[in-house]
């Protein structure tokens, strides 16, 4: 069997790194980009380029935004006394596709995992210690997902984050175990939302 040229082999391995895309489907991507227009394909690069060099992650909230501070941070409509908290930026856009929050957000940029060197100090838990002493916040959404790592996270913020005066909830039901908010659809999040928990 003819091996394929290198250039495309190269292009393979590369797409092959991208979340969700497997060897299969890279080499799908691959063989049709290379037999492509050249216009289509260098169109495609520049979107590429462009997208990675203009966004950029809010100073305050970390969301994923073209200027910073973001448009949820710097909207006055939005309720500056709630805070969603959130593991990823993309946590936001599902969220927001549901519709009801009208809080403002905090992305931790991960979850407590010692076995995978995430330590407190790793996440942007001191960030958000400042915005409690700067911002009037009266209540802590932690969005987080309900497996192991997301559930002693939560509970390791609750307690840290604890203070007169300051809300610390969760999320509750209509998550499966086990699972990240990104599998959700708008609905389980909205009920997760309204049904949300007092953090002990």
């Amino acid at each position: 069997m003819a091996s394929l040229p290198q250039p495309i082999a190269d292009l393979i391995g590369t797409l092959s790194r991208l979340p969700g895309i497997g060897p299969r489907s890279a080499e799908r991507l691959a063989l049709h980009l290379v037999q492509s227009d050249a216009s289509e394909v260098k169109q495609l690069a520049e979107t590429l380029v462009n997208a990675r060099e203009r966004v950029q992650t809010c100073s305050i909230c970390g969301s994923l935004t073209e200027q910073s501070p973001c448009t949820m941070c710097s909207d006055p409509r939005r309720d500056a006394a709630l805070i969603c908290l959130v593991e990823r930026p993309t946590d936001i856009i599902s969220i927001e596709k549901s519709g009801t929050f009208r809080g403002k957000y905090h992305v931790l940029g991960g979850k407590i995992s010692p076995l995978n060197g995430v330590d407190p100090e790793d996440l942007r838990i001191g960030e958000l210690e400042s915005r409690l002493t700067t911002e009037p916040i009266k209540e802590i959404v932690i969005a987080l997902g309900t497996d192991v790592e997301g559930d002693a996270t939560s509970n390791y913020l609750a307690k840290r984050l604890a203070r007169p005066g300051l809300r610390i909830t969760r999320i509750a039901h209509g998550l499966p175990a086990g699972s990240g908010l990104e599998f959700a659809d708008e609905l389980t999040l909205t009920h997760a939302l309204a049904g949300r928990r007092e953090m002990e």
